[in-house]
């Protein structure tokens, strides 16, 4: 280049300062400042060395500023790794959480379906329940009908269960009727075993306690069993028979007692025969303690079926009355015998064919059909 390209260089870089205005340029500025706090000395060897100082310092500037981002590089980096391994550990829960949804989709259907059939399942319970208490005895009952042993007695809780077997076994038809034919023949089967079987032990008991009818505790038990047993025509016979045959000995008893020991019904404590002597009084107290014994038998007979239908049993009243009475017709008659082949005068046999009308007449009406109708 030429010495005057090289001036005119110059010239313009230095008219280029002089017109520029230091002040409004704050880059300048800040340079400045910057500047002053290393060129302290304005020395030929400082303006030389100015350049590569500044270079230098730049340099230091730059290797800070390196270093701070090698600090914040390695800072990022870790962090990055942590993103990573965050990223990884997401990726990780958001595939268990999808496999977890998956399967608690599957279990939440499980569990519905579970409550369904455990809401199916209790209502089959309480229908199973309400089965078994409508169609069902409890062990309790079932050892109340059947007794803890054989000797167990009869009481009022047995009744209350027969009772029930009845209303179970009424109740099968009903059943039948639903549909459920094959259920209900089955159970009324079973009923049928039970009500047998315990009217079987209620004709035992009662055949061996009827024979205290006067025993005020038995009486209430006794009525209900002859209600029960009214079903079974046989058995219901039978027991009557056994209490007419007990009664029928007691009776001969007492009125043997009364003859010869003073004891019985209303009697005097002499014994009637003392007044053999006396045909008249003889024959109307052996008739008169008839007349007092024959209603207590027939009240008796009808107290222990209180509970029986009326219509059904009056015949069977009359005749166990007749059966119970029957066996004093011979001491009876073997003594009015006796007194009448005796010689006495017509005026005692007028005297005693006169009671004997009259007393006939009374144990007729006693006796009659229509009295056992009217209890």
């Amino acid at each position: 280049m030429s010495e005057k390209n090289t001036n005119n260089a110059l010239v313009r870089r230095v008219n280029k300062l002089l017109e520029s205005r230091v002040e409004h340029d704050k880059d300048t500025l800040e340079a400045l400042k910057e500047l002053s706090t290393f060129f302290t000395e304005n020395t030929l060897n400082s303006r030389r060395n100015l350049r590569s100082k500044i270079e230098r310092r730049s340099l230091a500037i730059n290797e800070e500023f390196l270093n701070a981002f090698r600090e914040v590089k390695s800072s990022l980096d870790n962090i990055y790794q942590d993103v990573l391994a965050m990223n990884a550990a997401v990726q990780c829960m958001t595939n268990h959480l999808q496999v977890t949804k998956t399967q608690t989709s599957q279990l939440i259907d499980q569990t519905a379906k579970l409550q369904n059939k455990s809401q199916t399942l209790s209502m089959q319970q309480e229908v199973a329940n309400a089965f078994i208490k409508n169609f069902q005895l409890t062990a309790a009952e079932q050892t109340v009908l059947h007794g803890a042993t054989r000797e167990s007695p009869i009481t009022e809780e047995f009744f209350s269960v027969v009772n029930r077997v009845q209303e179970i076994h009424s109740s099968c038809r009903v059943l039948m009727q639903s549909g459920y034919q094959t259920l209900g023949l089955d159970i009324m089967q079973r009923m049928t075993l039970l009500q047998e079987a315990a009217l079987e032990r209620l004709y035992r008991w009662t055949q061996n306690q009827c024979k205290y009818i006067e025993n005020e505790r038995l009486v209430p038990l006794l009525i209900k069993a002859m209600n029960k047993l009214q079903d079974r025509p046989v058995l219901f016979k039978y027991i009557l028979d056994e209490y007419c045959a007990a009664r029928r000995t007691a009776l001969v008893g007492s009125f043997i007692d009364a003859l010869t020991l003073g004891e019985g019904y209303g009697s005097t404590p002499n014994p009637i025969e003392m007044h053999a002597n006396d045909p008249k009084r003889y024959i109307g107290d052996m008739l008169a303690w008839l007349h007092q014994a024959i209603p207590i038998e027939k009240e008796n007979i009808l107290i222990l079926v209180k509970g029986c239908d009326k219509t059904v049993v009056s015949d069977q009243v009359r005749q166990s009355l007749s059966n119970i009475t029957e066996g004093l017709c011979h001491p009876l008659k073997s003594r009015i015998e006796h007194v009448v082949s005796m010689d006495a005068p017509a005026t005692v046999l007028y005297s005693v064919t006169t009671l004997l009308r009259f007393y006939h007449a009374i144990i007729q009406q006693t006796s009659k059909r229509d009295a056992y109708c009217a209890w």
